[in-house]
């Protein structure tokens, strides 16, 4: 069965109308209608078919693949599945449905190709085999061991490309009129209009229609009012399964608590050095206040200011005119979409950041919300920072910590070192001589009930870790009415390939001291060396294939991102492919094949394609005129046999008609003995057919 004309170029244009491809389909359908004013015509064979079918398969699965990774379907799953908050629920969600409306709005853009091969060539049909790669299979394989075949059966696509059509049409953005429901109406009404049963009379085939068409508008008016039923109902009752976010403006450190530290070897962030060295430390956050055992940031918590990117570009300027002598690319997680860089601490421009915003306060602290992964390059050097110069709260200290802090100050013995050089050289000196770096507390009695853990640090045990050391010196700093402040972040060390990589064990805490004579910070750490190798120690044996994990997930992740020219390359490496499909398919010579005659294959008679009463069948139609389409053989006979002298007939055609239909359809075909009466039967009606 054919379409009527002009009705898969008005598919199209609706289409084309409800999706905003109006322009693409309106190219498609001039495509296909030019095959009724042009008499060109390729004759395809079933191998081309084949091709083109492979050719457009290809395509269906490199737009679900596109469509997929465009909305950062991967990343969301991936989040999903490691934390399955209501959040990463709702990202699964909506990136499952972003990505599959895109897909389904292709689909008639992905299977033009074949089916404008088919309007364009002299088959009416496409050899269903060409579709069914598993028919396909049988096919050649029963034809290699010489089988008989079972006969040919094809396949108009114009209809299922017409369903497509409508369906891909319905992936719009919600309207407030019915203009859709309408539309895919009239389109069904014309295409089913031309291939409506002869049984039934038109009125009731139209009422039966038009019954259709009114409940198919009641469901969708009910749909619609419970739709907007469910809008306007407050959802704020869900905000009590929302995550919420850590605050950034505390570190709460691990001071005073007894037992192991534990540590990961998890793989966090990546670091290439572009220009220079790479820099030891990448600072995220500073804090002027100690509670314990919390440090807090103080004004700057508030004092967040946005910093604007330049136009077209992803060059972010945090000091604009800052002269930069080195550069480091770096590559990170944005944990919940929203979080603090991890920077050199005199960074002053960024570059190839495809972040949304950006916002940096006077604690030197830079945060951006973005994609889950950032891929960036930090350029920085000597001079100028984002940093606040020093002001009073650079200089508190807790009172009951100044006991301690006085005690170690005199132990130190201050001589001669009035320079800011040589009191921090004494400073260090002291924590690197009499202090170890642990990551074990043990439960201690206290001596007094003023005593501190930090205080209890400093006179007792000698031993902690990073952050002790960093707390420690910051206070006693201050307590020598040296402006210092406490900062969070990585350190740099561990070499791989060509850049470093940056574990959750190198999270570390250290000290900021402020240089008056230069008005900058500079980075002063006493934690001893040794916490490198002591928290390398523990790591894990099979930490390697860690690693290989992390690595391929953070590629994957920046390839969902569009962080990486991944995709680009996939669809470069994807058109070369169809491009020599098509190739082969249009312009391929015909070549002789010099190949063994194989065995002729046999050729498969249906059971019941030999009956006789098929003569019966042709002897009527000459005279009162043929069946018509999907009019069944009974009612056909019954229409036949009303013309004068044929009434008389009418018994032994219906017993002819029950033999001829064993034959045709019941499994065990018929007897001899009853083969022959229908031989019989036969011979003696076309004998009085004749007489007639």
């Amino acid at each position: 069965m054919k379409p009527p004309p002009l009705l898969l170029a008005a598919a199209l244009l609706f289409w084309g109308w409800q999706t905003d491809f109006f322009l693409v389909s309106l190219l498609l359908a001039l495509i296909l209608e030019s095959a009724r004013v042009t008499k060109a015509r390729w004759e395809f064979s079933d191998d081309d078919f084949a091709r083109l079918w492979t050719f457009c398969t290809l395509l269906f699965l490199g737009t679900a693949v596109y469509a997929f990774t465009a909305n950062e379907g991967p990343s969301h799953y991936l989040s999903f599945f490691e934390n399955p908050t209501p959040s990463n629920t709702s990202g699964v969600g909506n990136a499952s449905a972003q990505a599959a409306a895109a897909f389904f709005r292709w689909l008639p853009i992905t299977f033009f190709l074949f089916v404008a091969a088919q309007t364009f060539s002299p088959r009416e049909l496409i050899p269903l085999n060409t579709i069914d790669l598993i028919m396909r299979l049988r096919w050649k394989r029963d034809a290699r061991l010489g089988r008989p075949l079972p006969p040919p059966r094809g396949v108009n696509v114009a209809f299922p490309y017409f369903a497509i059509c409508l369906f891909s049409a319905s992936i719009h953005e919600p309207q407030p009129n019915t203009e859709y429901f309408w539309g895919v109406c009239a389109l069904l009404v014309w295409a089913l209009w031309t291939q409506r049963s002869v049984r039934f009379g038109s009125v009731i085939w139209a009422g039966a229609l038009l019954l259709t068409v009114g409940l198919g508008f009641g469901g969708q008016y009910g749909i619609i009012q419970l739709t907007g039923y469910f809008g306007r109902m407050n959802p704020q009752w869900l905000s009590q399964f929302l995550h919420r976010q850590k605050d950034q403006s505390q570190s709460r450190t691990a001071i005073g608590s007894i037992g192991q530290l534990k540590l990961s070897g998890k793989i966090v962030i990546r670091v290439e050095p572009r220009i220079g060295a790479p820099p030891e430390y990448l600072r995220e956050a500073s804090y002027r206040q100690y509670r314990q055992p919390v440090w807090l940031a103080g004004r700057s918590r508030e004092d967040f200011d946005p910093v604007t990117p330049d136009a077209s570009t992803s060059t972010w300027r945090l000091i604009p005119g800052k002269t930069n002598s080195a550069a480091v690319q770096i590559g990170c997680y944005l944990e919940g979409n929203s979080a603090l860089l991890p920077l050199p601490e005199t960074c002053g421009q960024i570059e190839n950041l495809q972040a949304y915003s950006m916002r940096k306060n006077s604690a030197g602290s830079v945060r951006v919300e973005g994609p889950g992964v950032l891929e960036f390059d930090a350029l920085y050097g000597p001079g100028a920072m984002i940093d606040s110069p020093a002001d009073g709260s650079d200089m508190n200290v807790p009172d009951n910590e100044m006991a301690a802090l006085d005690q170690v100050i005199s132990e130190m013995h201050f001589t001669n070192t009035n320079s800011l050089a040589a009191r921090l050289r004494v400073v260090n000196n002291f924590f690197q001589d009499k202090f170890t770096y642990t990551l074990w507390q043990p439960r201690r009695q206290a001596a007094s009930t003023n005593e501190t853990a930090l205080g209890r640090f400093l006179l007792q045990t000698r031993a902690g870790h990073c952050e002790y050391f960093a707390t420690a010196t910051v206070l006693l700093l201050r307590q020598l009415k040296i402006p210092a402040r406490y900062a969070v972040g990585f350190s740099v060390h561990e070499k791989s390939g060509a850049g470093y990589v940056v574990r959750l064990r190198d999270a570390h805490a250290w000290c900021l001291v402020y240089n008056p004579a230069t008005d900058t910070w500079q980075d002063f750490d006493t934690t001893p060396a040794s916490w490198v190798a002591e928290e390398t120690r523990h790591r894990s044996t099979f930490e390697w294939a860690g690693d290989v994990w992390a690595w391929l997930k953070f590629q994957f992740i920046k390839f969902s991102y569009g962080q990486t020219h991944l995709r680009k390359y996939l669809l470069m490496g994807l058109g070369p492919v169809l491009l020599l499909l098509l190739g082969q398919i249009l312009f391929r010579q015909k070549r002789a094949r010099r190949r063994a005659p194989g065995p002729t294959p046999v050729p498969v008679i249906w059971p019941g394609l030999d009956s006789e009463f098929y003569q019966i069948e042709k002897k009527l139609s000459a005279r009162c005129g043929p069946r018509q389409p999907n009019e069944p053989l009974a009612g056909w006979l019954e229409r036949a046999t009303t013309a004068p002298g044929l009434q008389k007939l009418r018994p032994p055609l219906r017993e002819l008609l029950r033999l001829h239909y064993r034959c045709r359809f019941d499994p065990p075909g018929l007897s001899a003995e009853d083969r022959a009466a229908l031989r019989r039967g036969v011979g003696r009606l076309l004998e009085t057919l004749g007489e007639n």
